[in-house]
């Protein structure tokens, strides 16, 4: 009770910005109301054993998604199913969800009130709940516990700044990870942290983001979205993606300063949040250059002379990776946020670039700067010059492509190991079949 009181004095206080979020264009909160009531709406049937599985956003949620897709696989010849449903806590994050579980299984995950929990719990009726990388809430945790749910945190991670706010309330922090019945950390450092913290249960598989990539350039959705955007065989396309202010401004002006020399040069932009669409076109327009969006491509007539694309719809990047020939990742520059997955583009063989700040993906990062396979920018010039060189180098812009496309194809794996665990703790060993 103490802690839900807390909850709601954070709650009305939150409101007025709940409320701006809502009426400023900006990226709303999901599902506010539902959120705080639990109030889900009826799922389907459970077809098999079913899963809650959680992420937070966009990247989790696809990872969760393959997740799914190999524990099914594994119990395929058994006779079991698994019935997996999902939540998540932001409105790209339901999008996606909706469109990989389907909608019927996708909800906003409850805020962590007890009444809230316990009302989600009552309507989905776990058999396992499956938490993605690092989502831990005490009334969560507790509730499902005490119903004797097992609880798995999956490609868990904890960078050395989460562990130092945990140790500030390290007995809460022990509470709660004290609860959970197996973490699958994404590394030896994460798993140490996790240990430390008073996890009980803590193995190491990799990282799942290595399996939850795709990788070929020849994938149908690939070249149906470069013969949408009129990308002709041989254009060299700069993608900057997962974009947050002010690497958009920074991607501009190196395509500014190196269009006219190399005419084959395109510029593909994918901002992380699409709701900040009205302040990037502004952003375009000041260039004076000719762009289109990729929600009016095949509704007006292409230029050839165009060579900007603003993608200004969700759900696709994993995708437009795939028509990159040089890449910057975006979310790494400023220091407030800790980059965005990188892996992705490395994938497809691209030449990657990313800011120095990449917390979030601190051994990728590490791996993929060990094999030379990327490169750390620190500004928009040496953004620019970074593509120049692959523009003027082009076996370098191919050889780092190679490297980096190796090095993923070599950290395969962790998924099924993951899946695997999962169905022991299910089903038992004799279920697995990884």
């Amino acid at each position: 009770m103490i802690l839900d009181l807390g909850y709601l004095v954070v709650a009305l206080l939150a409101l007025p910005w709940v409320a701006w979020r809502k009426v400023a264009g900006g990226r709303p909160v999901a599902a506010p109301w539902i959120r705080f009531t639990g109030g889900i709406a009826p799922l389907p049937h459970a077809t098999g054993t079913r899963i809650w599985m959680h992420g937070v956003s966009v990247g989790e949620v696809q990872l969760l998604s393959g997740l799914a897709e190999e524990m099914r696989r594994q119990v395929a010849d058994s006779g079991r199913a698994i019935d997996c449903v999902i939540s998540s806590s932001t409105t790209t994050g339901l999008d996606v969800a909706a469109s990989r579980f389907g909608a019927d299984r996708t909800f906003p995950c409850p805020l962590d009130f007890s009444w809230a929990i316990h009302r989600v719990l009552d309507r989905v009726r776990p058999e396992m709940l499956v938490l993605g990388e690092l989502e831990l809430w005490p009334n969560l945790l507790a509730a499902v516990h005490a119903r004797g749910i097992p609880i798995v945190v999956v490609n868990a991670r904890m960078s050395e700044r989460s562990a130092r706010g945990y140790r500030w309330i390290r007995p809460l922090a022990r509470r709660m990870l004290g609860r959970t019945s197996l973490v699958i950390a994404r590394s030896h450092t994460d798993a140490d942290r996790f240990t430390a913290l008073g996890a009980p249960t803590v193995v190491t598989a990799g990282s799942m983001k290595f399996d939850g990539v795709r990788g070929d350039r020849h994938d149908p959705d690939v070249l149906r979205l470069r013969r949408v955007a009129g990308i002709p065989d041989d254009a060299i396309v700069f993608l900057a993606g997962s974009t947050q202010a002010p690497e958009e401004q920074l991607a501009i002006d190196a395509f500014r300063d190196l269009s006219a020399a190399y005419p084959r040069l395109w510029l593909v932009v994918v901002p992380r949040h699409v709701e900040r669409t009205a302040e990037i076109t502004a952003i375009f327009q000041s260039t004076g250059m000719p762009w289109r969006q990729r929600s009016r491509l095949g509704t007006e007539a292409a230029d050839p002379a165009t060579r900007i694309l603003l993608v200004d719809t969700t759900g696709e990047l994993g995708w437009w990776w795939g028509t990159a020939t040089i890449a910057f990742v975006g979310g790494s520059l400023d220091g407030r946020r800790g980059g965005q997955n990188m892996i992705e583009p490395a994938a497809y063989g691209a030449a990657v670039a990313f800011g120095p700040h990449t917390r979030n993906f601190r051994d990728e990062v590490r791996l993929l700067l060990e094999a030379g396979a990327a490169e750390v920018v620190h500004s928009g010039d040496e953004l620019t010059a970074f593509v120049r060189r692959c523009l003027e180098d082009q076996n370098f812009a191919a050889e780092r492509g190679r490297r980096a496309a190796t090095l993923v194809a070599s950290q395969r794996g962790s998924r099924a190991a993951t899946a695997a665990r999962l169905v022991d703790r299910l089903f038992g060993s004799s279920e697995t079949n990884p």
